[in-house]
């Protein structure tokens, strides 16, 4: 906008999801129209998912990188660890100085971090099967799609040609 080439941005369905890395069940979202900041929808779909499914490790991408995400999470919700890149401030700020982020950036799993491609695979596999376009034209029936193509996405796994996931009955 400074430039003065663009004079307004379009609006677009934003989708934070948590899904369970074994299944790619997507366990619960939070969705609002961008462009805007990713941080605001990390705890409510967080919140949502606790009260489904036991979370152990948290992942997350950069964009949830806050103090307050880590310390709720830890503290409030029972997530043993949470596990987010540390998105750095300022660039003259070496090391954070909360007590969560700092702890990560002395000594970031690496190892376990590398699980997070199972989260990119759940968007990646419900844009396959589902294609990435939405169909609807008013905002109200865009968000009302949004939600449907996540129910779809988890009848389609949990259905499969010969019944029921198994896997999900064996956990």
């Amino acid at each position: 906008m400074r430039t003065g080439r663009v004079s307004c941005y379009r609006r677009f369905p934003k989708v934070t999801v948590v899904s369970h890395h074994a299944t790619h069940l997507i366990a619960s979202m939070t969705l609002r129209y961008g462009p805007c900041q990713d941080s605001p929808d990390f705890l409510p779909a967080v919140i949502d998912a606790v009260k489904i499914l036991p979370i152990d490790r948290l992942f997350g991408d950069g964009a949830y990188d806050a103090e307050a995400h880590h310390r709720i999470s830890q503290e409030t919700l029972g997530i043993r660890s949470t596990i987010i890149p540390i998105n750095p401030r300022r660039s003259h700020q070496h090391e954070p100085k909360s007590p969560y982020r700092r702890r990560l950036s002395r000594r970031f799993p690496n190892r376990l971090y590398r699980r997070r491609w199972h989260a990119e695979s759940t968007f990646s596999q419900h844009k396959r099967r589902l294609g990435q376009a939405l169909s609807a034209r008013s905002d109200n029936t865009r968000l009302a799609e949004c939600f449907m193509r996540v129910l779809v996405h988890n009848l389609m796994i949990l259905y499969t040609k010969r019944g029921f996931y198994r896997a999900l009955c064996e956990q």
